[in-house]
């Protein structure tokens, strides 16, 4: 990876608590004197933040997993280039709340055996991966209703129903062993106070 930056994603499960403990570690981080990005997929940066729209919103059947995924690769790149490659090569420290191990699970597993595709595409048109991936990991029957208790226009994932987020929630852990030299797996079924020092911990560990 170019510069001396370090990137960070979070993943997990619809409501596991992820951009909440995504905003707690960017400010504890912003407390301890690091220059902090904190951004999110898709979106982070206006052209990918016009892909969001059309991948998160509307009738679950609005698209294939194949479109799916070539229109999350579209806006990952022009995350790539507009905010994630900029920072890490100005030092700062990239707080992402999810990146391709999503598009991996939700586009290259749980909705057909697409995984191939995935990782052939983000190799030619990312080809960077985090240095490290916090996984919140929670049971998926409360994270679902977590999720569905928002009531935000952005629930067209949700709307797959629970069983998606069950087949999600083993798939992660599965990529967590198949990773294991970058990701972390955090219980997320705590409070959010306690589930944002063991963040701190491990990130602050990592960091130094």
């Amino acid at each position: 990876m170019s510069g001396t930056g370090r990137f960070i994603t979070l993943e997990g499960i619809d409501g596991s608590g992820k951009s909440t403990q995504a905003r707690c570690l960017a400010d504890r981080l912003r407390s301890e004197g690091f220059d902090v990005v904190l951004t999110r997929e898709p979106g982070g940066s206006p052209g990918a933040e016009e892909i969001r729209a059309l991948v998160l919103e509307g009738d679950p059947d609005r698209w294939s997993a194949e479109t799916e995924i070539l229109l999350f690769t579209a806006a990952r790149r022009d995350h790539l280039e507009r905010t994630i490659r900029p920072a890490l090569e100005a030092g700062k420290v990239v707080i992402c709340d999810r990146f391709v191990d999503s598009t991996r699970m939700y586009q290259g597993l749980s909705r057909g055996d697409l995984r191939a595709q995935v990782d052939e595409l983000h190799e030619l048109m990312i080809g960077i991966e985090a240095n490290l991936t916090l996984l919140f990991d929670m049971e998926p029957g409360l994270g679902h209703a977590r999720a569905k208790a928002r009531k935000t226009a952005e629930e067209r994932f949700e709307d797959f129903g629970a069983g998606l987020q069950a087949r999600m929630r083993q798939g992660f852990l599965d990529l967590a062993h198949e990773f294991p030299d970058r990701f972390r797996v955090l219980d997320a079924g705590r409070d959010i106070e306690t589930v944002a020092r063991d963040v701190a911990k491990v990130v602050l560990e990592h960091l130094q």
